[in-house]
């Protein structure tokens, strides 16, 4: 399998309490996904200004390979409020660098190479970021697992982006909320939880569903194949990036031929700790590093 794993869509800096810290899904993805050996590069695009510069910067400092065009418009920023249990709300501003990824030669050449992409809802809200995702996934090799990482925000997504989405991944990824969300979409709402999960498996001929509960676990469902995890309790510092380091985990493990399962443990595993520290990039211990070979 190849072990180049790209993050596509938003590049961002979420506006916190105590900072900014650099963020957005699948760069955060590419960073964990980066801590277990692989070649990981974040792809998105930052603006011809200070924000896009300490961007640079700052992914320089976490070593993480980018591909990041400058276009002119201003790099993203997000203000992230913090409830009393650590759980973020967001306000994500529009008509940013990351709503107009282009294609260019060098994205092509790594959608070539590609063995894992992780992609999201909320970066397809713009035409421009649409369609150079959607040519990314359609240049990936035959064998790149393509996983959709839901990330419902906001009122920034529509049942026809879902459904092509869906119809674009071999993996999604979904928590509990966005479940029901899209089952009222898609009128699945009479179904119990599982059932929607294996609906939806099917219909769009998934090799994995992964369902995340918060406190109350985690499921990964395949054809023929089942896998619940229940969610460590730990002192939650706040939970910004926790579900990227679950996907990220999990996708370096799979790739590895780890068992999924094993795979499943470790993702929880990861999320629990990056949960225990601020922000969504913290470096991980070696002894969950070293569970990946």
């Amino acid at each position: 399998m190849n072990k180049v794993i790209v993050g596509l869509g938003e590049v961002l800096w979420d506006c916190l309490p105590e900072g900014r810290k650099l963020g957005g899904a699948p760069a955060n993805f590419a960073y964990h996904a980066s801590q277990f050996g692989y070649h990981a590069y974040a792809v998105s695009a930052i603006g011809n200004d200070a924000l896009g510069d300490q961007t640079v910067e700052a992914l320089d400092e976490k070593h993480l390979k980018y591909i990041m065009p400058r276009v002119d418009y201003p790099t993203g920023t997000v203000q992230v409020e913090l409830d009393e249990d650590g759980v973020p709300t967001y306000d994500i501003k529009r008509d940013v660098a990351w709503d107009n990824i282009p294609f260019t030669p060098e994205v092509e050449e790594v959608a070539k190479h590609c063995g894992c992409v992780c992609f999201g809802s909320l970066a397809q809200r713009h035409v421009i970021s649409h369609d150079t995702i959607h040519r990314f996934l359609n240049t990936t090799p035959m064998d790149c697992l393509k996983i959709f990482d839901i990330n419902l925000r906001q009122n920034f997504y529509t049942k026809e982006v879902i459904q092509e989405s869906l119809k674009a991944c071999n993996i999604l990824k979904i928590n509990d909320e966005e479940l029901v969300t899209i089952s009222r979409l898609f009128g699945y709402s009479g179904l119990d939880i599982e059932d929607k999960c294996y609906l939806i498996l099917g219909k769009y001929n998934l090799k994995m569903l992964v369902l995340t509960c918060g406190t109350n676990g985690s499921y990964v469902f395949a054809p023929g194949l089942e896998s619940y995890q229940p969610t460590p309790k730990v002192k939650v510092a706040d939970t910004v990036g926790a579900g990227d380091s679950f996907t990220g985990s999990f996708a370096a493990a799979i790739l590895s031929g780890m068992p999924l399962q094993e795979a499943h443990k470790l993702a929880v595993e990861v999320s629990a700790f990056v949960c225990t520290q601020p922000g969504a990039m913290p470096s991980l211990p070696g002894q969950l590093l070293a569970r990946v070979k």
